[in-house]
């Protein structure tokens, strides 16, 4: 958020404590930076429900800064340049949000947006003025952080306990009660509240939505945006996994005999530990994890979070009334060892992934996964609605290394985009919008450079024309504007005239109202898992080189340069990618049957 010619923003008072921005001219927002919405959840808070701040009117505090990270655990494996100082040192004290609402806002729609990183990484400093610009400053924006890694999603038997697991999932609850409690002292109506994340965001957004077994209905929000929601296998809170993790960073910590001092438990030797020996622990034990996994992930915890979501999702137990549901193209690479090249190598990731699946469910899955024998040959983006079909074909890889890469994107981003849209439609009195993000190449995160100003030298840049980039962000705006994401002949016909008069050439018109219509999985065949494929066509081809998780190198081409222009469609998302719903069903169908 640029600072350039800025002024004071209006002191806003929260009754528990008294703010202080700035207003930037240039874009024409009151920004407030750091504001706690709740106490530093460290000693005895550590693992705990997030707690109230203290009062504290006695000064006017300024809010012109981002609020300090909190504590990074990365994904495995960790980077050869890694340092913990730099790349994962953080503050426990961490639990603020920022503010930006137009200048002399009154009675305007919220967007709180929840950052991704796999909730090991990240923190709330994105900068979504261009959103609020581009849609005619018509609401504003709350960035929340929450506690990451072990100090977030610590759980075993003995975190239930004695404290909380899912704390991070608690503190993003907490924050969204704050929003209910102070968004009208910026000018935001509580009642119209749109919820929004990418990557880890988007899946803890749709954990928002089953909270508490979706009983809370429209209390916190009304809207709900994912975009490539991120659910990793979601075990019982003292299932394999977190157990596993949980013991390994007890040991980390130094803690692994504390049960064995008279009147001390292990819990309590990780409470009273100090921050810097608890943060390296959770960056360690998260980046000597599995392949492009972290070690700290949301539970089914009973009381939070009560089942899978391929269940609950499916259900239609749900808070909300209505979801823009989203996930790219080639969500997989990134997170997959690029070196398998075999069936045999398949085989044995597959099993890796999944540990506890039995026999004869994995031969299910390699049945539904087969592909032909394929000939090494170029790499090139599917068209999603002929073969060759995402199975076996991208510009990540071929034959088995994308059988690989598009199972891990599907079982993990793609599918559970497909249930909340399906959830949210089978719901009485809910309504779901389905997309894809495909511009090529389409990777996981290219679609963040559509949503707002991220960083140039990402993977995709320069792939976007003006007008695609305005017609997904007039998108985003309508939906938290005015609770539908499509788009009226005015606004199209406004972002695709330049400004002498003449036509852009960019078709934005399969986003029209009347042509991209709610996600539907009931009644006529036409009318079923209608989803907006959000695409590029024209300029020209460019070899560039990408980094995957494991820190290989891979040349993948793109489209850029002059001449691109939109070219969105309204397809079949069933169909999409040679039956795409079918394998989202059979994840769907094998959720209650893979132990943990």
């Amino acid at each position: 958020m640029s600072s350039r010619a800025t002024t004071d923003a209006p002191v806003v008072d929260l009754g528990y404590g008294i703010y202080q921005g700035y207003y930037n001219t240039t874009s024409e927002l009151n920004i407030y930076k750091g504001i706690r919405y709740a106490s530093a959840p460290t000693g005895a808070l550590r693992w705990q429900k997030p707690q109230a701040p203290s009062v504290n009117r006695s000064q006017i505090t300024l809010a012109t800064s981002y609020p300090p990270r909190c504590p990074q655990s990365p994904s495995t494996p960790l980077s050869s340049t890694f340092n913990f100082t730099s790349s994962a040192k953080g503050s426990e004290d961490c639990l603020f949000l920022s503010v930006l609402s137009p200048q002399n806002a009154t009675g305007l729609p919220v967007m709180v947006w929840i950052h991704g990183g796999g909730y090991g990484t990240g923190q709330g400093n994105n900068d979504f003025s261009e959103l609020i610009i581009n849609n005619s400053h018509g609401f504003i924006l709350v960035i929340i952080q929450y506690r990451l890694g072990a100090f977030g999603f610590l759980s075993s038997s003995e975190v239930a306990k004695y404290g909380t697991a899912n704390a991070g999932l608690y503190d993003m609850h907490f924050s969204l009660k704050w929003v209910q409690d102070h968004i009208a002292a910026f000018g935001g109506d509580p009642t119209r509240v749109t919820i929004a994340g990418e990557s880890s965001g988007a899946g803890a957004v749709m954990l928002q939505t089953m909270a508490y077994g979706g009983s809370q209905g429209m209390a916190l929000f009304q809207n709900a945006i994912v975009a490539s929601p991120y659910l990793p296998t979601q075990w019982d809170y003292d299932g394999l996994h977190p157990t596993q993790s949980y013991d390994r960073f007890v040991d980390a910590v130094g803690c692994g005999h504390a049960s064995q001092t008279p009147n001390t438990t292990v819990f309590s030797c990780l409470q009273g530990a100090d921050s810097i020996t608890l943060q390296n622990a959770s960056t360690y034990v998260s980046g000597n994890w599995k392949f492009g996994q972290w070690a700290f992930l949301p539970v089914t915890d009973g009381t939070f979070i009560q089942e899978r979501p391929s269940l609950q999702l499916l259900n239609g137990q749900l808070n909300g009334v209505r979801i823009l549901s989203g996930n790219n193209a080639d969500e997989g690479p990134g997170f997959v060892p690029q070196n398998i090249t075999t069936t045999a190598a398949f085989n044995s990731y597959v099993s890796g992934l999944f540990p506890l699946m039995d026999n004869d469910t994995l031969g299910n899955l390699q049945e539904i996964y087969q592909i032909s024998p394929t000939i090494p040959g170029p790499l090139f983006s599917t068209v999603g609605d002929k073969e060759p079909s995402a199975l076996n074909q991208s510009e990540f890889g071929i034959g088995q290394q994308q059988r690989a890469n598009n199972l891990y994107a599907e079982t993990t981003f793609v599918c559970p985009s497909y249930w909340l849209a399906t959830g949210f439609s089978k719901s009485k009195g809910k309504q779901a919008w389905k997309y894809q993000y495909s511009v090529p190449p389409a990777e996981h995160g290219a679609d963040l450079d559509a949503y707002y100003a991220i960083n140039r030298e990402a993977l995709g840049y320069d792939t976007l024309s003006t007008a695609f980039r305005l017609g997904v962000q007039n998108i985003w705006g309508r939906f938290i504007i005015y609770d539908d994401p499509t788009l009226t002949e005015k606004v199209l016909d406004d972002l695709t005239t330049y400004a002498n008069g003449t036509k852009t050439g960019d078709d934005l018109a399969a986003a029209l109202h009347g042509t991209w219509v709610t996600w539907e999985t009931n009644g006529p065949a036409e009318e079923q898992y209608r989803m907006l494929n959000l695409n590029m066509t024209g300029g020209h081809e460019t070899t560039i080189s990408w980094t995957n998780g494991g820190g290989g190198k891979l040349n993948v081409t793109q489209y850029a340069g002059p001449g691109l222009q939109a070219a969105l469609s309204v397809v079949d998302g069933y169909a999409w990618e040679a039956e795409r719903g079918k394998r989202c069903q059979f994840w769907a169908d094998i959720g209650a049957e893979v132990p943990e």
